[in-house]
């Protein structure tokens, strides 16, 4: 009985680790080990993450904004104005193969107030200050207005070498063993900072 009560003790325990909420970080790394990165956050905050085992590295890259086509899949995260109109902050046109993820409307910390859509470009129209696209994605539509001058962004694979001093990064952590964790880490180079 009692072994009984541990297996299951152990099986709680894991399945809590495996459900902690996963948080975003967005800051610069300050220093890099083996296993370990120190982010000053962008609130002035200074944290340890450790790196997953399996951590996932991505370059995000600027592309030019005439790759925002009717058909493409994209992620944007927007605010709304004082008519209500959501406005893009930036957009990700994600790779092909990355299609599909994250789709949907929801809210989004990137300002107050902020919002993400993730889904396919089924219109895009020139006005006087930039073009209005029309998303949708499985539950619904939105219209977003890209001003002129915001990042355009696309993401590849990446690697350890984007993991140096000074490098700009979006990071998804989460706490794992009482150690705040990166699972995923977007990073540009030469000081090229994620937008999103």
């Amino acid at each position: 009985m009692k072994k009984a009560l541990l297996a299951l003790a152990l099986l709680a325990t894991v399945a809590l680790a495996q459900n902690a909420p996963t948080m975003r970080l967005r800051g610069t790394i300050e220093k890099v080990e083996p296993t370990t990165i120190v982010l000053k956050e962008r609130s002035g905050e200074t944290m340890t993450l450790a790196l997953a085992d399996n951590v996932t590295l991505t370059e995000v890259l600027p592309v030019d904004p005439a790759t925002i086509q009717s058909g493409v899949f994209v992620g944007t995260a927007a605010l709304p104005g004082a008519d209500g109109a959501l406005s893009a902050l930036e957009v990700l046109v994600f790779p092909e193969a990355m299609r599909g993820t994250g789709e949907g409307h929801s809210q989004w910390d990137l300002q107050p107030g902020s919002t993400m859509t993730n889904a396919t470009v089924i219109a895009l129209v020139p006005g006087a200050k930039g073009r209005t696209m029309t998303l949708r994605y499985k539950d619904g539509e939105k219209t977003i207005v890209v001003p002129e001058g915001i990042p355009v962004v696309t993401l590849k694979p990446g690697d350890r070498t984007l993991l140096v001093p000074g490098a700009k990064v979006l990071v998804t952590a989460q706490v794992r063993d009482g150690q705040p964790t990166a699972l995923r880490v977007t990073a540009g180079r030469n000081g090229f900072a994620p937008p999103m």
